[in-house]
């Protein structure tokens, strides 16, 4: 699907936005509007079904999505200062990936439902609710504005696997070469 707005690049694990809790949206404005088209666009680029705005280097409450519930219906949408209110229904674990950690998926525990307050880019007031794979967006994209990425909820021998994957992940070398 092709959205308005320009691409931008996907931070990767280890930039420090990503790690860094996000300021409030305070100006609903043209400029968020410009934002959200761009995360729509970044997000559909990279094949993902959700973005914060700390992924592509913006450290604002934002997130945007288009993913499938339990039921198999299509949600699509976002969220300005998303608050995560309703966690319930039992934990699933299920395989989870992140744009920001390219290419590694590990089986994540998360609640079945889940619900998330916050504005539309006009300041008007959203609830948004899911189950299934949706609860498990809403959860991912609030833990990003939060500083948090998913490998956080991991524990045991998936824990050091994942991190011992992210160690050795090409995205995640530094670069070579001489001093300069």
């Amino acid at each position: 699907m092709k959205a308005r707005g320009t691409v931008r690049a996907i931070r990767k694990l280890g930039d420090p936005v990503l790690r860094t809790e996000c300021d409030p949206v305070r100006s609903f404005d043209a400029d968020l509007a410009r934002l959200v088209d761009d995360m729509f666009a970044s997000m559909y680029a990279a094949d993902g079904v959700g973005l914060a705005a700390n992924q592509i280097g913006v450290a604002l409450r934002v997130f945007v999505y288009d993913c499938k519930d339990a039921q198999g219906t299509r949600h699509v949408g976002h969220v300005v200062n998303p608050v995560l209110v309703v966690e319930d229904g039992g934990t699933e674990v299920d395989e989870e990936g992140c744009l920001s950690l390219p290419g590694l998926h590990f089986p994540t525990p998360r609640h079945a439902h889940a619900a998330v307050t916050g504005v539309d880019i006009e300041g008007r007031p959203v609830q948004v609710e899911g189950t299934g794979y949706f609860a498990r967006c809403l959860q991912h994209e609030t833990s990003h504005l939060n500083g948090g990425v998913y490998i956080d909820f991991l524990s045991g021998d998936t824990r050091r696997d994942a991190l011992r994957a992210v160690r050795s992940a090409d995205w995640n070398t530094p670069p070579t070469g001489g001093q300069s």
